[in-house]
C-alpha cells in the first residue's frame, strides 16, 4: 500500500511539474520577440562601439597631422583629449544599450 500512495503521489508531482512547464505557443513567440529585440539591442551597442572607435581613431589621425604639420602641440593633445572623450561617450552608451537589453530580457 505503501509503495502504491508513493507511486501515486510521486506521479501526480511529475504530471504537475510537466503541465506547468509547458507553454503555449503564444508564450513561445512572445519569448522569441522578445529575445529578437534583446539581441537587436546589443547588435546597436556594438555599432556604437565600432562608431566610437571609428571616428576616434580619425581624430587621433588628424592630432598625428596637426603635430606633423604645425608643431602645434596644445592644438594636438586637445584633439587626442576629444577622441578619448568620443571613445568614453561611445562606450557608455553602448552600456546603457546593452544594459536596456538586459532588462527586456528580464521581463521575459
Amino acid at each position: 500500500m505503501k509503495n502504491y500512495t508513493l507511486t501515486t503521489i510521486l506521479g501526480a508531482s511529475a504530471l504537475a511539474l510537466m503541465i506547468t512547464s509547458c507553454e503555449s505557443p503564444q508564450e513561445e513567440v512572445r519569448e522569441e520577440k522578445v529575445e529578437m529585440k534583446a539581441d537587436a539591442m546589443e547588435d546597436k551597442a556594438d555599432q556604437v562601439r565600432k562608431d566610437a572607435e571609428k571616428n576616434a581613431d580619425m581624430k587621433e589621425e588628424q592630432a598625428d597631422a596637426v603635430r606633423d604639420n604645425t608643431d602645434n602641440e596644445g592644438a594636438a593633445d586637445s584633439i587626442e583629449d576629444n577622441a578619448d572623450a568620443t571613445r568614453k561617450q561611445g562606450e557608455q552608451k553602448a552600456d546603457q544599450i546593452e544594459e536596456q537589453a538586459d532588462e527586456v530580457r528580464e521581463t521575459e
